[in-house]
């Protein structure tokens, strides 16, 4: 199962503040390392495209709802910044439209403006009938959203995702169209050609890391980060704060809820980040590189670790499809403790409670959670569904079996630190490779913006 804190209802007083200050957010650019792997660190992914509506209507507010003559017309929004995922959104809202003639879905895809204009619209109370809550469901959207309790699917919701959109009074915020499970990728024939199994502690990733830098004699990079794509520097932190604070049966949850946490135990973070930038198990440009330049690499066998999910293969494949990508959860950090998974809502479909067509609304929800649509998702994310018994074929289908029981945590960011610290994070740990900063001056910023942060 999924684990929260006792009291995870205490970080609901940290974005209190997003909700006063939303009527002016929609003017704040989304900048520094935006991007979590996948879909964006909370938000949509950078890319500003906005896809065609499956209806002829150009209009994205949700409240002119009337639609065209006896149509009820249905906003729905959505976060997915790849073509083939949306594609597939607009292939199902126009097989629901067919059997449903009375009823027009009007698709949209706002891209990295996607959490301002939620910002602005929430402060409105004039919300899309349906949208993807991109992790939020609970913490930020469940004032806003729907009790989808009653509804067929949810008896079917996985284990691992049912307390991510279900609060602590049963209530069910949302359909999981794909369930986010991150952890690492590996390129499989490297582990394979340097008889390494994949690593289940921070001890055996290092030890992993020194064997392939010395066995390759330098040619294989344990790991890849850019400095200017910073997000995969936070990406580091988000994870591996979970396996060192939050895994562990005696953890810092509470103490990170309360604002009593002792943040000189976050200094072996930074510690064993910059042994690897100094034990060269990075790369060493990393200051200068670039996202961009890591399909390739990978594609080379030049690369052996990256913290990115499935998202990375499809890149990777069009380069050279002979490569093998494997898939593991994070590592733990005490030997002790277990592996993990950091994620949980990718996709989802929640519902406005103020929805002017409620129960068309749910009924187009409804349709998506449809085996055979969850099917489409799954294979073309390549991330399990949110509901039980959906068949999928891919090539990360295999490890979502072999680890179907590893526990899924919440982004660490998402629970436990207040908006505006994921940037912090991103930043920071690029100044530390920069030797701007120091281990435990990381720590001390981190406790600064906390505070700071907190109390805005």
């Amino acid at each position: 199962m999924i684990l929260y804190p006792k009291k995870g209802e205490l970080h609901l007083r940290k974005t209190v503040f997003i909700l006063l200050a939303a009527v002016i957010a929609v003017s704040l650019a989304l900048a520094g390392c935006s991007k979590r792997e996948g879909s964006g660190n909370g938000g949509a992914s950078g890319d500003t495209r906005t896809a065609g509506s499956t209806s002829s209507s150009s209009d994205n507010s949700a409240s002119d709802n009337a639609g065209s003559g006896d149509k009820k017309r249905i906003t729905v929004y959505g976060t997915a910044a790849d073509k083939a995922v949306q594609d597939v959104y607009e292939e199902i809202a126009q097989a629901f439209m067919k059997e449903n003639p009375d009823i027009e879905v009007d698709l949209q895809f706002p891209g990295s403006e996607y959490e301002n204009i939620l910002k602005v619209k929430m402060a409105a109370n004039d919300l899309p009938d349906v949208w993807d809550t991109h992790g939020w469901a609970i913490i930020r959207y469940g004032n806003y959203l729907a009790d989808l309790r009653d509804e067929v699917w949810v008896s079917e919701m996985t284990d691992t995702i049912r307390d991510v959109v279900t609060s602590g009074d049963g209530k069910v915020h949302a359909l999981v169209l794909a369930e986010a499970k991150d952890g690492l990728t590996y390129n499989a024939d490297l582990l394979r050609q340097y008889n390494i199994e994949p690593p289940r502690t921070i001890d055996e990733l290092m030890a992993a890391a020194e064997k392939l830098k010395t066995e390759s004699n330098g040619e294989v990079m344990p790991f890849y980060f850019s400095g200017i794509d910073d997000w995969m520097v936070g990406q580091f932190f988000d994870y591996f704060a979970t396996s060192l604070l939050i895994s562990p049966q005696q953890n810092e949850a509470e103490n990170l809820l309360s604002g009593t946490m002792d943040w000189d135990k976050w200094t072996p973070l930074a510690e064993t980040f910059l042994e690897m930038y100094k034990k060269g198990y990075m790369n060493k440009d990393v200051l200068t590189a670039k996202y961009s330049d890591l399909p390739t690499l990978f594609a080379q066998g030049k690369v052996a670790f990256t913290l990115l999910g499935p998202s990375l293969a499809d890149e990777v494949h069009k380069i050279n499809p002979d490569v093998e990508i494997g898939l593991m959860p994070v590592p733990a950090w005490y030997p002790d403790d277990e592996p993990n998974f950091s994620g949980g809502e990718r996709y989802t479909m929640g519902v406005w409670k103020d929805s002017k067509h409620p129960a068309e609304a749910r009924k187009l929800v409804a349709y998506f959670a449809k085996p055979e649509n969850l099917a489409k998702f799954a294979n073309v994310t390549k991330l399990p569904a949110g509901l039980k018994g959906i068949e999928a074929n891919h090539e990360f289908t295999e490890y979502y079996r072999k680890y179907e029981n590893i526990r899924v945590f919440p982004y660490f960011d998402r629970v436990y630190l207040p908006n505006g610290m994921w940037d912090v994070m991103c930043k920071t740990g690029t100044a530390l490779l920069a030797e701007q900063v120091t281990p435990q001056q990381f720590s001390e910023k981190m406790k600064q913006e906390v505070e700071r942060l907190s109390n805005k």
